[in-house]
């Protein structure tokens, strides 16, 4: 009997979860290896941390994605090294040996070595970061209508670090709260002294778009009250102040950091096999100087001669860097193997109701149209159809109320100094 040959996922984001669905119930065995057991629809973390939909909504357990396989399995658990000489994957629990090993571990906050931004500073890559946002910025305006005065300057301004699409997106859904929801929640605060400042190291937010996104997001900004600050970039941060190279300072106590990412690199490769904390890898995915230990999705630095710097870090490379890799473990015939070759098919964002930006290969267009395309491809990325229902009943009720019932703050309560 033919022995099935065992893979091994390390990480269930967009890559990781898409290999999993291309492999699954075929004649392999496959492990995905995750520490948290859900898989997380990132590009709504934004709506989370603005109570605008439940994490939820965009959660989907892995155990639940692979109730039917026949072939798949998954195991919550924590990778702490790889080691490649002995095909071993070593957890804080168990070890888990290999035939063929894909590292899919994404992402984390970029805060660029700055001890201080990363402790006191909110990232937003995960549930419990966006969550956290949420949390902490309602719980701002718990205690603001308490004390019955402003006593703090840094209480009134929410300070968003990076224009890029999280960036703008967020800045947009707070812009939209403070107008439309919070003087109702709070009808005897002044949220005039409320602001909502955007600081971009560039000249325009979305700088990797076309100039009419550009010029066209920076124009909503601008409509919906968001002060943007450009060529600007943060030094420091000691929880009461932002401190800007140009020598300005900002008052805030709620600063969220959406200015890049890096690698999560697993312990186990020598340096040689990194670039920018991005695994070397060929135009198979394969990481250099291996034969059966692969990287995709963000983590994988592939250089060809349309990307001669690497790929972008966005979710079409992960899925199609995966469905391309599964189609070729499927193959007898190594040589059967096709490269992977990234196609752009646009990039797209929203800043508030009515107004986004859209680029296609073919087309770019702004507004109203855009907003709804937005929201159409969004909804149809949703795994299952009760998050679909559910995230679409959350969006009309907001879109014809103004408003929503899920400004939650949950904060976990400790239990002999741990949370519990």
């Amino acid at each position: 009997m033919e022995t099935r040959e065992k893979i091994i996922i390390i990480g269930g984001g967009f890559a990781g979860l898409q290999l999993a669905k291309t492999l699954n119930n075929k004649n392999k065995k496959v492990i995905v290896l995750d520490r948290v057991n859900h898989h997380m629809f990132q590009p709504l973390f934004y709506q989370v941390a603005s109570g605008r939909i439940e994490p939820s909504n965009i959660s989907f357990p892995f155990r639940k994605i692979f109730q039917q396989s026949r072939n798949t399995q998954f195991r919550m658990t924590e990778v702490k090294e790889i080691d490649p000489a002995h095909n071993k994957v070593i957890t804080d629990e168990a070890e888990f040996t290999y035939d063929k090993l894909i590292i899919a571990t994404g992402c984390k906050t970029n805060f660029f070595g700055n001890k201080d931004l990363e402790s006191k500073a909110f990232g937003m890559k995960n549930t419990q970061e966006a969550i956290g946002i949420r949390n902490h910025v309602l719980t701002t305006f718990e205690k603001l209508i308490l004390e019955k005065s402003r006593s703090d300057d840094g209480n009134w301004n929410i300070v968003i670090v990076g224009s890029g699409p999280t960036g703008v997106e967020l800045a947009g859904a707070f812009a939209e709260m403070k107008k439309e929801i919070l003087p109702r929640d709070y009808p005897y605060m002044n949220f005039d002294q409320l602001k909502i400042i955007l600081v971009s190291s560039t000249e325009k937010p979305l700088a990797v778009m076309s100039n009419e996104a550009q010029d066209q997001s920076e124009k909503y900004l601008k409509d919906l009250g968001v002060t943007f600050m450009s060529g600007e970039v943060v030094t420091e941060y000691d929880g009461d102040k932002v401190h800007l190279k140009s020598g300005k300072e900002i008052p805030s106590n709620n600063v969220i950091w959406a200015a890049g990412v890096t690698g999560n690199v697993i312990d186990g490769f020598p340096e040689e096999k990194l670039i920018r904390n991005r695994y070397i890898v060929d135009r198979y995915n394969r990481i250099k100087g291996y034969d059966n230990i692969y990287a995709i999705g963000d983590i994988a630095y592939m250089e060809t001669p349309k990307y001669p710097q690497g790929h972008p870090q966005v979710a079409n490379v992960a899925i199609n860097q995966a469905k391309n890799l599964g189609r070729n473990f499927l193959k007898k015939n190594p040589s059967e193997w096709k490269e992977y070759e990234y196609n752009d098919q646009g990039s797209l964002a929203t800043i508030g109701k009515h107004r986004a930006v859209v680029d296609l290969p073919f087309i770019k267009f702004q507004g109203f149209f855009a907003w709804y395309f937005w929201m159409f491809l969004h909804l149809m990325l949703i795994l299952s159809v009760r998050n679909k229902l559910a995230i679409f009943f959350n969006w009309m009720w907001s879109y014809f109320n103004k408003d929503s019932s899920l400004r939650l703050i949950i904060i976990p309560t400790k239990k002999n100094g741990t949370l519990q």
